[in-house]
């Protein structure tokens, strides 16, 4: 990968994965030399011996999001402003999901435009279709195959409903994913399976570029424990002792389970 820029485009998931990539690089050439750039949207850390980049470029809706007197505008058919940032990637990693679902205080939009109208909101799965579909038209028509290899996280689960998960004294004793310190066992998860892939996998499947679904959403799933749950930031000692409403249960702990992801997607890439 000399010479090479690798990017991740999407939410603070695609963030937690970056994260984990760049310390699992790290932790391989502790001594090699290395420079960071942060900003917004848009950070970068470098393997300066090699020439190599890892950036994330945040847009938790991919497309784009202006911001007319005040009022932001979820454009779900405008991408123009996000994509000119990714054009010369040469491994480009997408993910959203989490931020078309958010309301009240978390919901990142005021107005919604799509076919020259505006909408104080809609069925969130249409607005995700309109938004994917946006996205896979611009990798249709701007990416070199023969360049960019094109990856796509699939939906990262959360854990915040332990009826999901079991019954009995783990749905009694915790509200979320507090307090999980195993994995499920076997191999399927009794819970909602989220219906945004259905979206994903449909708009995935049309695309012309080449694209490599990268599916972490079932092994996802089982690993109820893996959140930072209190432990995530600077929580006061009373948000501590409140984790029915401060657990934090769809970020992930590092090291973990995006590492997992990293092998996967290392593997992919290399073999």
């Amino acid at each position: 990968m000399r010479g090479k820029n690798v990017m991740f485009v999407g939410d603070s998931l695609g963030r937690n994965q970056w994260e984990s990539l760049i310390c699992m690089i790290s932790a391989s050439t502790p001594k090699m030399q290395t420079q960071i750039i942060r900003g917004d949207p848009l950070s970068t850390f470098r393997f300066l011996e090699y020439g190599l980049s890892i950036s994330f470029y945040r847009a938790p809706y991919l497309v784009d999001i202006d911001v007319v007197q005040g009022t932001r505008i979820l454009k779900l058919e405008g991408i123009d402003e996000n994509g000119n940032a990714w054009r010369m990637a040469d491994v480009l990693v997408f993910n959203t999901g989490h931020w078309w679902t958010h309301k009240g205080s978390l919901q990142g939009w005021d107005l919604i435009e799509s076919g020259g109208k505006y909408y104080k909101d809609m069925d969130r799965l249409v607005a995700m279709e309109k938004g994917l579909r946006t996205w896979s038209n611009w990798v249709d028509t701007y990416v070199d195959r023969t360049r960019t290899r094109v990856f796509f996280q699939s939906i990262s689960p959360t854990h915040y409903d332990p009826i999901e998960w079991g019954t009995g004294a783990t749905a009694t004793v915790t509200k979320n994913c507090y307090g999980e310190t195993a994995p499920m066992t076997g191999t399927t998860y009794p819970g909602t399976y989220p219906n945004q892939m259905r979206v994903v996998d449909e708009v995935i499947r049309e695309m012309h570029v080449p694209t490599y679904l990268l599916d972490i959403t079932m092994l996802s799933e089982l690993r109820k424990d893996g959140h930072p749950s209190i432990y995530s930031g600077d929580l006061s000692p009373t948000q501590r002792a409140n984790p029915d409403r401060t657990a934090d249960c769809s970020h992930w702990c590092l090291p973990g389970l995006p590492d997992t992801w990293n092998q996967l997607f290392y593997t992919v890439l290399f073999y």
